[in-house]
C-alpha cells in the first residue's frame, strides 16, 4: 500500500539558478545533485523536520510545467514569522499573509515564477 509521499517535483527552467534560490534563501538542504541521464541532472532537497524531499526537474517535454501556481503547499507553525524572514532573505511573495477561515496563508514566488501557498496547519 502507498504509505505517503516522497519526492514533490518543481519544474525549473535553470537549475544552478533554483539551488542558490531553494538552498539560500529557503533554507533547504542538498540531498544529491548528480547526472540523471544523457544531458539531464537531478537535484534532490531536504526540507529541516520533513519526511518529503523535493526535485529540482523538468522532464523533457514538459517545460510548460515552468512558471505559475504549482499544486504544492507548504505548511510553516507561523505564516507571519515566514512571510518576515522570507522577504528579508528576498523571496518575493505574492500573496501576504492573510487569515482565512480555515487559517493563515501565503504565496511566495521562486525565480521561474512558480508560485507556491504556505500556510499553517
Amino acid at each position: 500500500m502507498i504509505r505517503g509521499i516522497k519526492i514533490v517535483t518543481i519544474p525549473v527552467s535553470n537549475q544552478d539558478r533554483a539551488l542558490k534560490f531553494y538552498t539560500e534563501q529557503m533554507g533547504f538542504k542538498v540531498a544529491t545533485d548528480q547526472a540523471f541521464g544523457p544531458g539531464q541532472r537531478w537535484i534532490e532537497l531536504l526540507i529541516p523536520g520533513s519526511d518529503v524531499n523535493l526535485a529540482l526537474f523538468t522532464p523533457p517535454g514538459h517545460e510548460s510545467r515552468i512558471g505559475g501556481h504549482q499544486p504544492m503547499t507548504f505548511w510553516c507553525d507561523d505564516v507571519f514569522a515566514t512571510a518576515k524572514l522570507l522577504k528579508a532573505k528576498g523571496v518575493e511573495l505574492a500573496q501576504e499573509p492573510k487569515k482565512e477561515v480555515w487559517g493563515t496563508m501565503a504565496k511566495f514566488k521562486d525565480p521561474d515564477g512558480n508560485e507556491f501557498v504556505f500556510s499553517s496547519r
